[in-house]
């Protein structure tokens, strides 16, 4: 682990705040047209920055209506908020836009999942906040919840739905990551994969599980090539550029592609 032989794919995160629904429609046929690999959102009710009561809106709903637009691009949220929908109801929620995205073939959604963090969001809707550990433990628990409410769905998701798990700590969220995790995405730095790594593995042993396939993932904000070149040689495979709007700068995802291209031998 990390499978050094997988191809290098990019994924663009749409925000979605503080432009129109027209406007992130838009980007998502033109990024898929331009070759991304990967299509994320993410899971909050009012903007991240700029205007905190500027345009926002919600994830799930958005990420029904692109497994529709789309043809191609994989896609989902980075990440959804287990603390915001009971998890037998997102595992159907799942299943279902994992079914409207096939046409006829096998879904293309990404059921990324994170314990939530964003104290306004719980505030506002009638959450309760808990502990940084009172939400890991809820996500442990949940997670445990959707896998099991996939068995049991009829009909059942079209494949077995990728799971992502966003973090880095030692004690629970890289254990959660060893138990169910497709994909591990993070925001480490090149010379602490190899040591993140290590605890999953570790984890992996007291869970039972093989983590020999997981895809390592890592975010693009602020990073230009030498870093991300650096990830590479560290085993990330899946690079993800956030995107805001509504100035799109569809040249900064251009150059990344040709990096990416690069990197795959000169194929997309």
């Amino acid at each position: 682990m990390p499978l050094l032989d997988t191809p290098v794919r990019l994924g663009v995160q749409l925000e979605p705040q503080q432009v129109s629904y027209e406007q992130l429609r838009d980007a998502v046929l033109r990024l898929e047209d331009m070759g991304v690999d990967l299509l994320f959102n993410w899971d909050h009710f009012f903007p991240l920055h700029g205007d905190p009561d500027g345009a926002h809106f919600e994830s799930w709903t958005m990420l029904a209506a692109w497994a529709e637009q789309t043809e191609r691009v994989e896609f989902g949220a980075l990440v959804n908020c287990n603390s915001y929908r009971n998890p037998d109801l997102q595992a159907d929620m799942a299943r279902t836009i994992d079914h409207i995205s096939a046409k006829g073939g096998v879904g293309r959604f990404v059921f990324g999942t994170g314990s939530g963090w964003f104290q306004r969001d719980y505030d506002e809707y009638g959450y309760e906040f808990g502990t940084a550990g009172s939400r890991l433990n809820d996500l442990a628990a949940g997670l445990d919840r959707v896998t099991a409410r996939w068995a049991k769905l009829n009909p059942a998701p079209t494949r077995r739905i990728p799971v992502l798990i966003g973090g880095k700590g030692e004690q629970k969220t890289l254990r959660i990551v060893a138990r169910h995790a497709d994909i591990w995405h993070s925001f480490v730095s090149p010379d602490e994969v190899a040591h993140k790594l290590g605890v999953i593995e570790r984890w992996a042993e007291t869970e039972g599980t093989d983590v020999s396939g997981l895809t390592v993932s890592n975010d693009l904000k602020g990073r230009g090539t030498a870093d991300a070149d650096a990830l590479h040689a560290a085993g990330t495979r899946l690079f993800t550029l956030g995107f805001s709007g509504p100035d799109y700068d569809y040249d900064a995802v251009r150059n990344w592609l040709r990096w990416r291209d690069d990197k795959n031998g000169g194929r997309a």
